[in-house]
């Protein structure tokens, strides 16, 4: 059974990133773990830098899928394959977890600081005390559109 590098290539790069995904889900598990039994529901006690830790290494988890993709795009040289390809792969694959990193701490995207506030703004909150709260705060957004809108309608008449 022959199998080729670009598919064991493929599978080792899933594997990572399972890997990372378990740790991801380890951390969050591990912030809220000590509360209610270990059941892992409430964050209200967690401690913010390990709060902000775990939202930074989602933003860097986030950017390193991304930065994948983007590089899937770009056409494989054939000098790149062969017996090397393998180490040329791995060396990829560190430098896009690296650059992710460097992103996420140098607040590229801002997605972990977003993630850090939302969390921490609807603790102890159940799920449907959070979807009523976001659907209040959209129809008070949306009423205000709508004001505005009348207000500027009026003063161009």
């Amino acid at each position: 059974m022959d199998i080729s590098t670009d598919y064991l290539t493929t599978l080792s790069g899933q594997a990572v990133s399972d890997a990372h995904a378990a740790k991801l889900k380890s951390t969050l598990s591990d912030i809220s773990g000590s509360n209610k039994g270990g059941n892992g529901s409430d964050i209200s006690s967690a401690d913010d830098a390990k709060l902000l830790d775990a939202c930074k290494q989602f933003e860097s988890y986030f950017v390193e899928q991304m930065y994948k993709q983007m590089m899937a795009t770009v056409p494989e040289d054939p000098l790149d394959s062969g017996t090397n390809s393998t180490l040329v792969d791995y060396y990829k694959d560190n430098l896009i977890k690296e650059y992710a990193s460097q992103t996420t701490e140098q607040e590229g995207l801002g997605l972990a600081k977003m993630l850090y506030e939302q969390m921490k703004r609807n603790i102890g909150q159940t799920p449907e005390e959070i979807d009523a709260k976001a659907s209040e705060e959209s129809g008070a957004a949306m009423s205000e559109s709508e004001f505005t809108e009348k207000d500027a309608i009026s003063t161009d008449e």
